[in-house]
């Protein structure tokens, strides 16, 4: 009897103890101990969320529902929209954007919506490691997404950034469904830059807001330099490992499935999650805007930190009556306006050093970053993980022809590809081989006793 009540005890100071833990770890724990980001590297943000809400405006002469300040774009410089009608369900609607003024092309995809059984479709179609790409794993419906659209679009951004001097930046943005997309993109474009007319690596650029997980640990550490992540506060997307596909299945009774996941996770270990080849993870860089601290009511003046997580990246559920609201790219708009703002006044107040040497040291620290965090996943023995960002063949011969032809000597013609269209299919399967089972294996990690 007595054993019977001790273990009870027990039993319950246990699930209290785990109850209190649950109940009381918020969003901003994820990120109490990384730095903060500076104006400048956070600038765009803002500006990249308005253009995804133009996405959902039919007319930018006439706004139906414009952001405090309006989208502040000149519409005579959107190249291209594209609709429901257009992608045929193959890819959410999105638009092309020149912004001559900043010097920029964007490419701005919308997110998930809920009345479009195309969009399902697109979540839907995967499976726990049935996608490698790269010498990782990434969700195919996603990947199949970002390939058509280069397909569509590569010729217009390589016409376009080749007529505008090849000194604009290259930029993929994308919300909620759109980041996913728009992460692949950019892994896929940094892969073969060579078929955007050579355009160097360090001119791309992609923010994913409020992002999808959508690729492998390894991947997300490995574009970490040209993926940039932005998370509001307790946002549930990028911190369940749950498929998109089931959480989107229950998406009408989604806090009682956060609820079961967040139970779930609990007992299964770090290192178990870390070891995962197939689990995916919110790509690149994380930017967290916090904005809310434990037992206090109301919103606290937002403030945005940054870094390349590894381990503990955004595993916690966070049982908040704001997990759904953070994700809507309004409140990230608003919220992200406002810490711009703040940062600015802060830097306005505290400078004493010139601005330009501010942002060469920051770059610095940024690339200090990437190593550190690439030397770490090969450390915590990261599946696929690799120390350096090697370039692809292609791109190395496309930078050698490019400075011969500077040096004055006659560069090689192109590749029959590049005349006739690339097909970004065959780019992406180029990555693999097939086994004599059939299965797709990455190239250079075939058996070497294959090629003695």
């Amino acid at each position: 009897m007595s054993l019977s009540c001790g273990v009870e005890c027990v039993l319950l100071l246990g699930c209290s103890r785990w109850a209190w833990r649950r109940c009381t770890y918020v969003g901003s724990n994820d990120s109490e101990t990384w730095p903060l980001a500076t104006p400048d590297e956070f600038e765009p943000v803002p500006r990249v969320c308005r253009l995804i809400l133009a996405v959902y405006e039919p007319d930018l002469r006439n706004p139906q529902f414009p952001p405090d300040g309006g989208y502040r774009l000149n519409p005579d410089w959107v190249l291209k929209r594209v609709t429901y009608e257009d992608t045929l369900g193959r890819s959410p609607p999105y638009l092309i954007y020149v912004d001559h003024d900043r010097k920029e092309i964007v490419m701005a995809i919308r997110g998930l919506n809920l009345a479009k059984e195309s969009d399902y479709k697109l979540l839907l179609d995967n499976r726990l490691g049935m996608q490698m790409f790269d010498g990782g794993y990434v969700h195919h419906g996603l990947l199949k997404s970002a390939v058509w659209l280069l397909n569509v679009e590569s010729e217009t951004l390589k016409r376009v950034w080749e007529e505008t001097g090849r000194e604009y930046q290259m930029i993929f943005v994308g919300h909620s469904l759109g980041s996913g997309v728009a992460a692949l993109m950019t892994v896929s474009v940094v892969n073969h830059r060579d078929r955007l007319g050579g355009i160097p690596r360090i001119k791309l650029r992609c923010y994913a807001l409020a992002p999808a997980r959508c690729m492998s640990l390894n991947l997300a550490v490995k574009y970490a330099d040209v993926i940039h992540s932005i998370v509001l506060q307790d946002d549930f997307l990028p911190r369940t490992a749950t498929p998109l596909e089931d959480i989107f299945k229950s998406i009408f009774c989604l806090p009682c499935l956060l609820f079961l996941v967040c139970l779930r996770d609990t007992f299964i270990p770090e290192g178990r999650k870390l070891k995962d080849p197939r689990r995916l993870y919110a790509p690149g860089r994380m930017y967290h805007i916090v904005e809310r601290k434990f037992c206090r009511c109301g919103r606290f003046p937002p403030e945005v930190r940054t870094a390349i997580p590894v381990d503990g990246r955004f595993e916690h559920i966070v049982l908040s009556c704001n997990a759904t609201s953070d994700h809507g790219i309004i409140w990230i708009e608003k919220e992200a306006e406002k810490a711009l703002e703040i940062m600015r006044e802060n830097k306005s107040e505290t400078i004493t050093v010139p601005p330009k040497i501010q942002r060469l040291e920051r770059l610095q620290t940024i690339e200090d970053e990437h190593k550190d965090a690439l030397e770490r996943a090969v450390s915590l023995n990261i599946p696929h993980a690799v120390s350096t960002v090697e370039e692809p063949t292609e791109n190395k011969e496309m930078e050698a022809e490019a400075a011969k032809a500077n040096n004055g000597d006659s560069p090689k013609a192109e590749p029959e590809l590049s005349s006739r269209g690339t097909n970004w299919d065959e780019l992406v399967e180029k990555l693999f081989k097939r086994s004599e089972s059939g299965k797709l294996m990455l190239k250079k990690e075939s058996n070497p006793t294959q090629t003695q």
